[in-house]
């Protein structure tokens, strides 16, 4: 039953999930000289994936949260932690996330797998890593979770994949990103997702997608609604958000996977935690912490980091690696 023991227990100031969520946006210090290599993808899109090469067998792919990039804090101090294992890291940005927009009208959405599977194939086929692991932050993590599910032949290369702060269930995380709690987060994200919109249709005009609907989105309801799904050919929304969700896909999941989210995460609801799953699935890992908030896992609030959750990942990755990290 791989319901693993909650071992995250932070100092009383980080006991609120608001400035665990935040906290580390502010504090982090970790300065990362990637190596940018653009591959172009099977519609003629382009891809950008930052490097950290090392002299080992061993590689992670990286995959940020929503409108985030691989200069995000969260994946800027997993990868400095990583590196400093002597661990590979490719760090993906997803279309449009990189710095500079991409070639189509379609960037990227919550349940997008085929990107991930461009960048597992090309690292392959280019570089001499034996171990190749997956690593999802928020809705990079859904993708992830879903790509490893859905996917019927894995790369053989592919170890283990792991996953933090999760939206398993895509309509529950909606609704709780909407609520008055969240409006901060879901002003931020609505901000950068409409300032991209606008920009794809002043290069598409042909496109159906109404800019007033645009502008009068007021969370993911509305912005799914008029946007993500139109775009990438779903009914609604709520199709958009049936279809992918990481949750159904978890039961699918046939080599090591490790899941932690933090039960005090103000933007997952209650159906995104898989306890169910977990004690079903030998392969899938869920660690439910009591603290942690989103994408935070901060500890202590004051001097240096113990690094808890990249020790975490760390310790996963090692126990599952069929090869040895170094060459």
């Amino acid at each position: 039953m791989p319901l693993l023991e909650n071992t995250y227990h932070p100092s009383p100031l980080l006991r609120s999930g608001f400035i665990n969520t935040v906290y580390r946006t502010f504090t982090s210090r970790s300065d990362i000289r990637y190596q940018r290599k653009r591959i172009t993808t099977t519609d003629n899109d382009f891809l950008d994936i930052d490097f950290v090469h090392q002299k080992t067998k061993t590689i992670v792919i990286i995959l940020h949260g929503l409108e985030g990039s691989s200069q995000s804090a969260y994946i800027k101090d997993v990868v400095h932690y990583l590196a400093s294992q002597k661990i590979a890291v490719a760090a993906l940005n997803f279309r449009s996330c990189g710095g500079e927009d991409n070639l189509k009208l379609q960037s990227y959405h919550s349940g997008k797998t085929d990107d991930l599977a461009t960048t597992i194939r090309y690292i392959s086929d280019h570089f001499d890593y034996s171990n190749i692991s997956l690593l999802g932050f928020s809705m990079g993590g859904n993708i992830v979770l879903k790509y490893v599910g859905e996917t019927l032949t894995l790369n053989g290369k592919i170890q283990c994949a792991m996953a933090v702060s999760v939206p398993c269930d895509l309509t529950g995380s909606s609704i709780e990103l909407s609520k008055k709690r969240n409006y901060i987060f879901m002003q931020r994200f609505l901000r950068s997702l409409k300032k991209k919109t606008f920009k794809k249709l002043a290069k598409h005009p042909t496109t159906s997608i109404q800019q007033k609907a645009v502008k009068n989105a007021r969370n993911f309801l509305d912005f799914d609604g008029a946007v993500t799904a139109p775009l990438f050919g779903f009914n609604s929304a709520q199709d958009y958000w049936n279809k992918n969700s990481c949750k159904p896909f978890l039961t699918n999941i046939k080599i090591p996977t490790l899941l932690i989210n933090a039960l005090d995460d103000s933007f997952l609801s209650k159906s995104c935690h898989p306890f169910e799953i977990a004690k079903e699935n030998k392969y899938f890992n869920f660690m439910p912490t009591t603290f942690g908030g989103h994408v935070g896992f901060n500890h202590p609030f004051i001097g240096s980091s113990e690094q808890w959750l990249e020790k975490k990942l760390l310790q996963f990755l090692k126990q599952h690696l069929k090869h040895d990290i170094c060459k």
